[in-house]
């Protein structure tokens, strides 16, 4: 009964047009009014208040400003430039260029939605002008732009790490793998793809080209080493990276490169804070909810047989877990997703010894394949705002990325140590 009433509460707000939040602290509400009266309200409030509370969360704002101040500054072209440089002249180089160009700036940016905007912005119109399709051009744009979640800094594994307890650093760390081989297998298909429809390629860029496209470049490559290097060596943590990162934004935009000026900061301060304060609402909304449905028992009561079988086999448990969560982001914000799964694969993930950095991959992994897979990937509605075209078209060319996802995530499965190598060898595992 519990459950039903729970999930009837959510789907009629949904469907209502509330926000995600609202269904999520509806549903807790509804539970603890009609079935457990004896609790307080002012019990869900702590829930929420205890959810936003951790120091790692700090990072996230920081993270997104510095993501910002990026989006609007030179550091995306300068980095477009460089990878041009290098691969522009080879078959398949133009989308190739496009792959590990927004692997770089998410990078230096941890956001999806920030590198379709910087990437997408100024490589969709060469694309086209290269012959290639739209709709392979938005879904290449839209499906490298989720490396972003899996190359450190990625907000998504910031989450996940304070929802479960997991490392964040980590996690950082753990990302790198998959996302490069990721980078490797979409450069694959752009070579094969462009071979097959005959486009042509570029002049090879001249040795000086690239010199100064690595001279213009330097700076912003300071991120990656800032980032990745500084937790390394134990110099920051991830919340220290990411105020260094906002203080390595602030020093090349506005001073360095002088593209933004003082006055155009309270406008990027003021987007920030509207994307941080929907982010900790959903964070502070999806703790409550959690804590309410661990509270009733309904993840035993629905996945108690389930859950228990595949503890004892671990692969079997992260084959589910990858499942769970990839159909999750096709509906509903990651966040979101993060919030309400873990909890409740977190008991069998610690009875089957599976590592949790391990899982915390394949999960981010799931949530860049659901961020941009139909019906309501959030990453296809970022596209489609941003370049106004309409959802079929933006759609069309995504599934030859998805099966090259769902090959990525089979992979990590089998051979743990694409995650995992890189992590032992920074923390001496």
């Amino acid at each position: 009964m519990e459950v039903t009433a729970t999930v009837v509460t959510m789907i009629v707000l949904l469907l209502i047009g509330f926000p995600m939040m609202v269904p999520l602290i509806t549903a807790a509400l509804v539970l603890m009014t009609f079935f457990y009266s004896f609790l307080q309200p002012a019990t869900l409030m702590q829930q929420m208040i205890g959810g936003v509370q951790p120091s790692v969360l700090t990072a996230v704002p920081m993270f997104i400003l510095a993501a910002d101040l990026m989006t609007k500054g030179h550091t995306a072209n300068r980095l477009l430039d460089l990878v041009s440089t290098f691969v522009g002249h080879l078959r398949g180089g133009l989308p190739i260029t496009t792959a590990a160009s927004c692997t770089l700036f998410g990078a230096v940016s941890g956001s999806t939605q920030a590198t379709v905007v910087a990437m997408g912005g100024p490589l969709r119109p060469k694309l086209l002008e290269a012959g290639y399709k739209d709709s392979f051009a938005l879904a290449l744009i839209i499906n490298a732009s989720d490396i972003a979640l899996l190359i450190p800094p990625s907000i998504g594994m910031i989450i996940y790490g304070v929802v479960s307890g997991t490392s964040v650093g980590e996690l950082f760390i753990a990302g790198i793998g998959p996302g490069l081989l990721l980078l490797v297998m979409f450069s694959i298909y752009c070579y094969i793809y462009s071979r097959i429809k005959g486009i042509p390629t570029r002049e090879r860029a001249s040795w000086r080209e690239r010199g100064l496209a690595i001279r213009s470049a330097i700076l912003p490559l300071g991120f990656p080493v800032i980032v990745i290097g500084g937790i390394y060596s134990g110099m920051f943590s991830p919340t220290e990276a990411a105020a260094m990162s906002v203080a390595y934004a602030f020093i090349l935009e506005v001073i360095i490169f002088r593209v933004i000026s003082l006055r155009e900061l309270p406008a990027i301060a003021l987007s920030t804070g509207l994307i941080t304060s929907v982010v900790f609402l959903l964070v502070g909304a999806g703790t409550a909810f959690s804590w309410m449905i661990s509270f009733a028992q309904i993840p035993s009561k629905v996945l108690g047989d389930v859950l228990a079988m595949a503890s004892e086999n671990p692969e079997l448990l992260l084959g589910l877990i990858c499942v769970a969560y990839f159909i999750g982001c096709m509906f509903v914000d990651p966040i979101v997703v993060i919030l309400i799964l873990t909890p409740i694969f977190a008991p069998a993930v610690e009875a089957s010894g599976v590592d949790p950095v391990l899982v915390g991959t394949l999960v981010t992994l799931q949530v860049a394949m659901g961020s941009a897979t139909p019906p309501f990937g959030c990453d296809i509605f970022t596209a489609i705002a941003v370049f106004r075209r309409p959802y079929t078209e933006v759609v069309r060319g995504t599934p030859p990325f998805i099966l090259l996802l769902i090959l990525a995530t089979v992979l990590l499965i089998f051979f743990p140590p694409i995650a995992l190598f890189l992590r032992d060898l920074a923390y001496g595992y």
